[in-house]
């Protein structure tokens, strides 16, 4: 019997074709996984290239800013760099990114990153063309960072769509893989050791992807600590020359007041030794110690200008009348050689400012000028009307625009650098040689007018002279009456024995001033707290004037005044000082009907000002004097926060400022403002949650709520409404009409919470 042949051909065959499909298969999928390994190589790479790009932008603001910081072209490298690179790595993106919106998205980012390094060459520009102010002002600005910030989103939202692709990949990967052993379990044995080889080579695959994000994660990490550095090291930076400019002002100040406590101290040493063999010499010493000291007092009374922390008295004055005044006096002092011209303007305006302190200023800049022309020449002083404007005022921080009155003073002398022009202000810098001024001289000019409202600028070229332009508020209100000019007059004394209660903590000072007060003919009383005087007034009712300290440890002579107002309507107050805070100075100007004296005062000074105080009207009651009004500003912003708050200072505003929403509810829980001015975009509760949050407080449902936004329009405006603004103003914010809002409008009578 034939046995069955069992015809295995087509088995063969099915075998075969399993075969060559297993192979077909194996070598399609291991091609296609070339395929996907070189995508994401590509991906990473382009990955890469855009970080090097931030990077880059990085380094070259990095170098924009030490550059502006120090003057020294070593740190524009970077910067160089970045401009030669960026170029051609955004040339290689593109070639790699098909044409559509991609490659629109990606000439996008190229024109941000052309206007970041535009605007890094302008800055460099003015730097090095001497307007360190304006390149300044345009880094303040923030367009760079705007910039910076949408090129940064840009990059990000390419590097996640980027990652989204790889992730994909790797899960085609994966699935390839599954098949691929599915199909070589079906296999003979050749198809499992190729299915097996073809594995092992996908694995590889894998691996060296996993190896690629791996390495693409070490260099996001090593960014991001280099970044950290540099920040680090520019902080570093700014710390140094901070202690710099301390040190400076340190070593100048203990240099002078040294000088003036070797003669204080040397005088009196001898005066001493000469008191009892020959009184003619002791009071020759004496008088060299009161000079001494005068000149000390000097030193603190510039530093106090320097600092804006002197008592102002602003009053409307006539600049024109006041340097005709000052004309003939000018010519005796700055001599022969000097020829002075005084140019008055027509149809001048007011000003309003301290005129001892203007006369004091104007007097200041004719000795430097007079200085500055050692073989003699011509100083002009003129006057003239000005007005600032928005972009002028842009440029300079802290001044706002508008009209002010302008005092120039010109002399045709030697001239500054650049340098020394930049320097001018800084106390203690003086290019006079030794034992020719004391370097305080344009930075009390400086103070006292930044102090007053106003700003001051300084124009010179080497070897054509100098001229330095005060721009004094204008004074907006009625003319007031001349003063009636005060004549030479000798020390007034005590013609009716009135009785004077001193409070002072420190006992020296406390003893010296009774001395001095019971010298002049006064009887004295005396007390170490404002306890003490209190319990003075109570059993004294023949006190007439209260000479009362301003810091004392238990409490204020501003306290100590009202509650001595409210035992005694009619009694006169002096207060007296070697600081002024705001007791009863705000913003450096005295409060009105306000009389202090500043010490260290000499004995006729002091006569006089008591003299003056009793023989005068009593200044008005507490409860008399207009009240300010309480600003709260809220702005994450610290430089565009710190530069609206002094503004409004300078208008006699009190201000208040939080950085973020809590601690706005915080301020206005304790701080109860009148008007709260909220920037939108506040980081975590951002500004219309904080104004919700605000309304809900009592303190804040009759408060004036203005919404502070560098974006407009409709959308904005009815999120404004339904949050309970009540004005949406749009930056940059024009302060008079921001004036006008507190001063004028007022919030609605009801609102919901």
């Amino acid at each position: 019997m034939r046995s069955k042949f069992i015809d295995t051909s087509s088995f063969l065959y099915a075998g075969f074709a399993v075969l060559a499909a297993s192979l077909f298969a194996a070598f399609a999928f291991v091609g296609k996984q070339a395929t996907d390994y070189r995508d994401v190589r590509q991906l990473i790479g382009e990955r890469q290239i855009q970080h090097r790009i931030l990077d880059h932008l990085q380094g070259a603001e990095a170098a924009q800013r030490g550059y502006l910081l120090t003057n020294d072209h070593a740190y524009l490298s970077p910067l160089d760099a970045a401009t030669k690179r960026i170029d051609a790595d955004f040339d290689v993106l593109t070639s790699t990114t098909e044409p559509g919106e991609g490659r629109d998205a990606l000439e996008g980012l190229r024109a941000l990153a052309a206007a970041k390094l535009a605007e890094l060459r302008h800055t460099v520009e003015l730097q090095a063309a001497g307007k360190h102010d304006e390149a300044v002002a345009i880094v303040r600005e923030g367009a760079g960072k705007e910039v910076m910030e949408r090129l940064r989103n840009g990059l990000d939202a390419k590097s996640t769509h980027q990652q989204q692709m790889i992730d994909a990949q790797s899960h085609v990967v994966d699935k390839n893989s599954a098949m691929l052993r599915a199909g070589a379990a079906l296999a003979i044995s050749i198809t499992i050791l190729i299915g097996a080889a073809t594995i092992g080579l996908l694995r590889n695959r894998l691996d060296a992807i996993a190896a690629a994000q791996s390495e693409l994660r070490n260099v996001n990490a090593a960014l991001s600590a280099e970044a950290a550095q540099r920040e680090q090291l520019a902080e570093q930076l700014r710390q140094s020359q901070k202690m710099e400019a301390i040190g400076q002002l340190t070593g100048g100040l203990a240099h002078d007041f040294n000088n003036m406590l070797a003669v204080v101290i040397g005088s009196v040493n001898l005066a001493k030794r000469r008191l009892a063999t020959d009184p003619a010499e002791t009071l020759r010493y004496l008088d060299g110690a009161l000079e001494g000291a005068e000149h000390a007092a000097t030193l603190t009374h510039r530093l106090l200008a320097f600092s804006r922390r002197q008592p102002l008295a602003p009053e409307p004055i006539d600049p024109n009348k006041m340097v005709s005044s000052m004309a003939e006096m000018l010519r005796r002092t700055l001599g022969e050689d000097v020829n002075l011209e005084a140019v008055f303007a027509g149809g001048l305006w007011r000003a309003f400012a301290d005129p001892s302190q203007i006369e004091t200023t104007i007097l200041n800049l004719a000795l430097n000028a007079r200085d500055a022309m050692p073989q003699g020449g011509k100083l002009t002083i003129e006057t003239s009307n000005a007005y600032l404007d928005e972009e002028y005022a842009a440029r300079e921080i802290g001044i706002p625009s508008g009209q002010y009155v302008l005092i120039a003073v010109t002399d045709t002398g030697t001239g500054m650098s650049r340098e020394t022009v930049a320097r001018a202000f800084d106390p203690f810098f003086t290019t006079k040689p030794a034992g020719r001024g004391t370097g305080l001289g344009l930075s009390q000019v400086y103070g006292f007018v930044r102090q007053s409202g106003g700003h001051v600028r300084i124009y010179s070229e080497q070897g054509l002279g100098t001229t330095v332009k005060l721009y004094l508020p204008r004074h907006h209100g009625a003319s007031a009456t001349a003063a009636p000019t005060t004549h030479a007059r000798s020390t007034p004394r005590s013609e009716t024995s009135e009785t004077i209660l001193i409070v002072e903590d420190d006992v020296r000072v406390r003893d010296l001033t009774a001395d001095t007060l019971e010298e002049l003919g006064y009887n004295v009383l005396a007390a170490e707290s404002a306890a003490a005087a209190l319990r003075q007034l109570e059993v004294n009712p023949h006190i007439s004037l209260l000479f009362t300290d301003v810091v004392m440890p238990d409490t204020n002579g501003r306290k100590l005044a009202e509650e001595a107002w409210k035992r005694r309507p009619d009694l006169k107050i002096l207060f007296t000082t070697g600081y002024t805070p705001n007791a009863v100075v705000h913003n450096g100007v005295l409060d009105p009907g306000v009389e202090l004296i500043v010490k260290p005062y000499s004995i006729d000074r002091l006569a006089r000002k008591v003299r003056d105080v009793l023989d005068g009207a009593r200044s008005a009651a507490p409860e008399q004097r207009t009240v300010r009004r309480k600003v709260l500003i809220v702005d994450d912003d610290a430089a565009v926060c710190e530069a609206m708050a002094e503004l409004l200072r300078l208008e006699n505003y009190e201000v208040c400022v939080a950085s973020d929403g809590l601690r706005a509810l915080e301020a206005a829980q304790s701080f109860k403002p009148d008007v709260a001015l909220l920037d939108l975009g506040l980081p975590g509760m951002d500004g219309y949650e904080t104004a919700h949050a605000l309304r809900a407080l009592p303190e804040g449902r009759d408060l004036l709520l203005l919404a502070s936004t560098g974006a407009g329009g409709d959308d904005v405006r009815r999120r404004c409404e339904a949050a309970g603004f009540d004005r949406h103003l749009v930056k940059p914010i024009d302060l008079d009409t921001l004036k006008m809002l507190i001063d004028g409008q007022k919030p609605h009578p009801t609102r919901s919470t």
